[in-house]
Order: structure tokens, then C-alpha cells, then sequence
């Protein structure tokens, strides 16, 4: 089966296509970039390009459903769902701090990312199953309800975590294909992709303005 996976919970552009029956995995991944509109569907064509593939060749597609910032996940999410109807194959979503827990070493982890506004979405793993979370939170006031071995958490918001959480060993950590696909259940007939958004976007709908009074009132 050859699988495409697509995340976009992160700053990072993390494209890439596993072959489930040989292990061989191809990655395209844009790091720090907030342009993923513009640049998923380009990005998707290179990869299949690189891998000698074409569209029609997919058998599935997996998509990271966040937690992430309301703008750029939607991306992945809405180019995934439409990869899928657009070729008849199913596309299966999971959460992408499941998918980055899945690359880190066994024991007990910490996952956050980026949430802006000063915060972090973050989950804990034991042996890479989710335990808690996910749920967002200022870094400061992250409450881990329990210890954890080990870290993965944007650099630039490393020291802004609990002194208690200072020490551990630590990794910055996005998705990528083989992990995406590794937690999803391709042999499941694949549910409706729910965004883990946790919170109300930051866009916000414009005040009303109030009439001027020279406009007079119209009945009609």
C-alpha cells in the first residue's frame, strides 16, 4: 500500500509518501515555514515526482488533525480530504502529537508545540500511548500529571516550561511520514476528519459600525 501523509500542525510543511509493504518512505518537508497554502499541493507534486509515482498510484492518505493553529491546519486537513475524494481512496486522520511521540525513545514523554499566543498544545506518552491530552496551556503553568523521561517541545519555548522540567533530555519534533502512518489504523474503515483546534481561532469577526444618522430609515 502506498500512503500519502500530510501535516500541517506545525510551522513545518511536513509532506511525505511510505510504501506499507517495503518500509521505503520519501519525505518533503518545508521546516518554519507559515506559508502552507501556497505551498502543500506544489510540494505533494514534487514528492510524488522524486518517488517515480503518480496520483493514481495512492492507495490512502493520512492527514495530522493537530492540536495545531486553526489557519495552517485546516490546510492539511481540507488538501488531504480532497486528495481522497478526488482519487476514490480513504483518508484516515490522526493526532499529529501522537505521530511525533512515535519518534521519540520509549518511556514516559512530553510532547508540546507551538500553540501562539504565548501557549503550547501538549500531550504525555507512555511507551509512545497517549495518557493524557491533548490540551493547551501557557508553558509556565504546564501541570504534568505525571514523570516524564524524556521531551519534545519547540527550542524557543524550552525555557519557558517548569523548572521541574528543565533537565530532561529534550528534542524539537514535528511529524513526518513514517510516523504519521505508523499510528494510523489503515485496516479501519476511516472516520470523518475532526480538527483538534482546542481553542477559537484568532481571527476574529469586525465590530459592527454603527448607521450614520444621515442615512435615513427605509421601510419596505
Amino acid at each position: 500500500m502506498l500512503v500519502l501523509a500530510i501535516d500541517t500542525s506545525t510551522p513545518d510543511l511536513v509532506t511525505g509518501l511510505v510504501d506499507t509493504t517495503t518500509g521505503n518512505t520519501h519525505d518533503r518537508v518545508i521546516p518554519g515555514t507559515r506559508a502552507h497554502n501556497e505551498q502543500l499541493t506544489p510540494t505533494v507534486r514534487a514528492l510524488l515526482a522524486d518517488a517515480g509515482v503518480t496520483f493514481p498510484d495512492l492507495d490512502a492518505v493520512v492527514v495530522g488533525c493537530g492540536p495545531g493553529p486553526f489557519t495552517g491546519l485546516r490546510v492539511g486537513m481540507a488538501s488531504g480530504a480532497a486528495f481522497g475524494d478526488a482519487l476514490g481512496i480513504p483518508v484516515h486522520g490522526v493526532c499529529s502529537h501522537d505521530a511525533i511521540a512515535r519518534r521519540l525513545p520509549a518511556g514516559r514523554a512530553l510532547v508540546a508545540t507551538d500553540a501562539r499566543r504565548r501557549e503550547i498544545y501538549w500531550a504525555t506518552y507512555d511507551d509512545g500511548v497517549r495518557t493524557t491530552g491533548p490540551g493547551v496551556d501557557k508553558p509556565a503553568e504546564l501541570a504534568v500529571p505525571h514523570d516524564v523521561d524524556v521531551i519534545s517541545v519547540p527550542e524557543h519555548l524550552a525555557a519557558q516550561l517548569p523548572e521541574a522540567l528543565q533537565d530532561l533530555p529534550r528534542h524539537d519534533l514535528a511529524p513526518d511520514a513514517a510516523s504519521l502512518v505508523a499510528v494510523a489504523d489503515l485496516a479501519a474503515t476511516p472516520e470523518p476528519l475532526v480538527p483538534l483546534y482546542l481553542r477559537r481561532p484568532d481571527a476574529v469577526p469586525p465590530k459592527a459600525v454603527p448607521k450614520s444618522p444621515a442615512i435615513p430609515e427605509v421601510e419596505l
